[in-house]
């Protein structure tokens, strides 16, 4: 597959928007992953079909012109559904674009469809999903990750060069290296959330899926930048973002020690050796870095985000929208549970009702309170990490994808995300790239984070690590 930035040049330079667009629509009909949810046709070929007036009239659609891209279920369109992967919001339109999708839109992209994900973007393997679960193109027995598995699968599947997704705890950098793609988390405040449905709204962050570093910083040079909807998106004006390799020679990389310990799989313990030898060899400096609160980021994650999830999502009570259960003669107390009992698969109801019980009387200052205490210590850790070190460097998750319903257990699910979370409780970027395979040749990713707002350096450090992978012939993106 083509990356964006070959289709955008090609569209560009009179290559045919119409044929790319009819290429991707022809894909997602024969693919079984399942990863899209319902495809525009129509309005994505007459939109392309504009987009080839325009070049031949001399104008420039965009640095993204005639490239196709896929939208997560949870990022409001105006054409088609925004169901969240949830019974609840099955049929919900959205009456407006999010501003992400406005822009790039503008910036000649061409919106394809939606794509699948975990219910409310709640969960690390997207089965939870409404329409049913996601199926890994690397190995079809497996789990693409989530919640932001459907944006994953599409990428690595090569139906779309480009797909969005949402981030709260690890749902772009998890799937990512589920599916062997590159998947950027910018720093909270950098991309509007204007249109995402909230799960977590001091945690969600929107960013996309690519196929290479270089792809993830022309999306991200389109989406980010000030937006008046969003007053916790930084006020500066969009600005283009271009990558350039940082040289690794005399690079401060930090290696976090608890993300080397047994709890990781042998194939992604190997793949860490290897890249500390890789990074050595081309003259980086390693610094073993102690982050001693990491390990509590997961329950200090899950006390947060579930608090803020059962505040936002208590607007679904089938009275006002979103499913409606059949009792006739029930009063609205009786008709607003029975409606949300049905509306809600299991795992929503589980974080709804955990999130509630933080913030009930007596449990607020022992749960919630004590974890924004706890949120703000991990981010002060973080920042003093960055005072020796430009970058840190860990795997991006402790095991390759597991298989469909190989984990049941909630807690053992949540620990998928024990690298990921801290990135979204200290509010900073991050970055998988795809880092060769194990055994079954399944994907490994390694993850990048940067200090706040350093969203451009962590990308030209990704493509600088991306090309040190290359030269050594490991293997990087997974090939559809």
């Amino acid at each position: 597959m083509k990356t964006a930035r070959d289709i955008a040049k090609h569209v560009n330079t009179g290559g045919s928007a119409v044929e790319i667009v009819q290429e991707a629509l022809d894909r997602i009909q024969a693919d079984t992953s399942n990863a899209f949810r319902e495809t525009f046709a129509e309005s994505a070929l007459t939109a392309a079909a504009d987009i080839d007036r325009r070049v031949a009239a001399g104008e420039s659609p965009g640095p993204l012109a005639g490239v196709p891209v896929a939208i997560k279920d949870n990022i409001c369109t105006t054409e088609g559904r925004t169901s969240c992967g949830s019974k609840m919001l099955e049929d919900y339109c959205s009456p407006f674009d999010a501003t992400v999708v406005t822009r790039l839109q503008g910036a000649g992209a061409v919106v394809v469809g939606k794509v699948n994900c975990d219910e409310f973007a709640m969960g690390s393997s997207t089965e939870t999903c409404h329409f049913g679960p996601v199926k890994n193109p690397a190995d079809p027995s497996r789990v693409p990750g989530g919640s932001s598995g459907g944006s994953a699968a599409a990428v690595a599947a090569g139906l779309v060069p480009v797909a969005l997704g949402s981030d709260t705890g690890g749902s772009i950098r998890q799937p990512a290296a589920f599916c062997g793609v590159t998947g950027f988390k910018p720093s909270y405040g950098q991309v509007s959330r204007w249109g995402l449905v909230a799960f977590a709204s001091s945690l969600d962050q929107i960013g996309p899926f690519t196929m290479d570093t270089a792809d993830a910083a022309l999306v991200f040079g389109v989406l980010r930048g000030g937006d008046p909807n969003d007053g916790t998106c930084d006020p500066a004006p969009a600005k283009p973002c271009q990558v350039e390799p940082t040289d690794l020679k005399g690079m401060k990389i930090g290696i976090p020690t608890q993300t080397a310990t047994d709890g990781n799989a042998e194939s992604v313990a190997t793949m860490l050796e290897q890249v500390r030898q890789h990074l050595t060899e081309a003259g980086a400096e390693l610094v073993d870095v102690d982050l001693s609160l990491l390990d509590q980021g997961i329950s200090t994650y899950y006390v947060i985000a579930t608090a803020e999830a059962s505040s936002n999502l208590a607007r679904f009570d089938g009275i006002r929208y979103g499913h409606r259960a059949e009792a006739p003669g029930a009063g609205p107390d009786e008709l607003m549970a029975l409606s949300r009992s049905e509306g809600f698969g299991a795992e929503v109801r589980r974080r709804i009702l955990l999130g509630t019980y933080v913030l009930s009387a007596g449990y607020y200052d022992a749960y919630y309170n004590r974890a924004l205490k706890i949120r703000r210590m991990i981010r002060d850790e973080y920042l003093k990490a960055f005072s020796s070190c430009d970058v840190l460097l860990s795997p991006t998750t402790p095991s390759p994808a597991f298989e469909l319903g190989g984990i049941t257990d909630p807690v053992e699910m949540y620990l998928c995300d024990r690298y990921t979370v801290g990135a979204n409780i200290a509010g900073i970027p991050g970055i998988s790239i795809p880092y060769g395979q194990d055994e079954q040749n399944l994907p490994l990713g390694l993850q990048l984070l940067a200090a706040p707002f350093a969203d451009e350096e962590l990308l030209n450090a990704a493509s600088a690590i991306e090309k040190m992978r290359d030269l050594a012939g490991i293997p990087g993106a997974m090939s559809p």
